[in-house]
């Protein structure tokens, strides 16, 4: 069984795209989705599963929850191996300074290609600080995310669907992971 992260874009934000996370576990049972669990009301749900497509499964959350709720999210997926290397290659770790509420990850749709990367990293709207992985962005927000133009900026430059999660967000992610492994 391989543990998997599904973070839904745009779910429960400004009265759009609504699901209870209750109905959002009912709805990865109905695909024989093992054991999942959510965190928080912003669409992030943890499960283990056999399936090794990465694209048809995102397929099939993204339709069920359709067929359900009435609206399409997209659903990006990471194994519990890509979260924790997404964490263990933090840019910013070790760095005193950094408030772990104002660090977050987007977790892109499709990976970066290197001239995206430079783009990104020539964005200059305020004080944040980007780093560009695979199909990661580190962005630390020294002034807090709230009023930063950077967000519309980015989904502007980026053109690909993208979800971002604050740090602490991250972690406990992982942490259900880990949590979710040691079932078996």
């Amino acid at each position: 069984m391989t543990v998997m992260i599904g973070l839904l874009r745009g779910v429960n934000v400004g009265g759009h795209g609504k699901i209870a996370m209750s109905e959002l576990r009912d709805i990865c049972l109905s695909l024989k989705l093992r054991n999942p669990a959510t965190y928080i009301q912003s669409g992030n749900v943890v499960f283990g599963v056999t399936e090794t497509e990465l694209t048809k499964l995102t397929g099939r959350i993204e339709s069920a929850i359709e067929a359900r709720c009435g609206f399409r999210p997209c659903v990006m997926l990471r194994t519990a191996k890509e979260m924790r290397d997404i964490v263990q290659c933090n840019p910013f770790a070790g760095r005193p300074a950094i408030e772990p509420a104002k660090l977050a990850v987007s977790f892109l749709a499709t990976p970066l290609t290197p001239d995206l990367s430079r783009r990104i990293e020539d964005i200059h709207v305020g004080a944040e600080e980007i780093h560009c992985a695979k199909r990661e962005l580190y962005i630390y927000f020294s002034d807090g995310q709230g009023r930063s133009k950077l967000p519309a900026v980015l989904e502007r430059t980026l053109n690909i669907p993208a979800t971002a999660r604050n740090w602490n967000t991250v972690l406990k992610l992982l942490a259900m992971t880990t949590e979710l492994e040691a079932l078996g």
